[in-house]
């Protein structure tokens, strides 16, 4: 299982807080065709839509505290996998990667965005 970060970070680790959730993305390993099913899904993905079915209605969470509960929910939806759990659904599992790609991508851009543009 993934370790859990608290949030929010304090205003002198933000950096590196998300530095950790994107260096803990790019080291997940899950099977080739979850991921392939996934990264299409992740090209339309639409967070008003997505996010509350996965973490409940009410108020949508940013990015980053998004991101680490999915990771969370992943982390024991793979455990299920693994297990062969009977429970287990390629759907939903495919549903929660997409969400991960997606708030992903939405915390990139949200970095490169924080990042002043070097002077050429």
């Amino acid at each position: 299982m993934m370790p859990l970060f608290i949030w929010p970070p304090s205003p002198d680790h933000k950096g590196t807080l998300m530095q950790d959730l994107l260096t803990q993305l790019s080291n997940l390993r899950r099977p080739r065709l979850l991921i392939r099913a996934a990264r299409i899904g992740a090209d339309t993905y639409r967070r008003e839509s997505r996010l509350p079915r996965l973490l409940g209605y009410g108020v949508m969470p940013r990015t980053g505290p998004a991101l680490v509960r999915l990771m969370a929910m992943e982390a024991d939806m793979n455990a299920q996998r693994e297990n062969g759990d009977a429970c287990y659904s390629v759907a939903a599992h495919v549903e929660l990667l997409t969400a991960v790609m997606g708030e992903s991508r939405l915390l990139r851009a949200q970095a490169q965005a924080e990042t002043p543009a070097a002077i050429t």
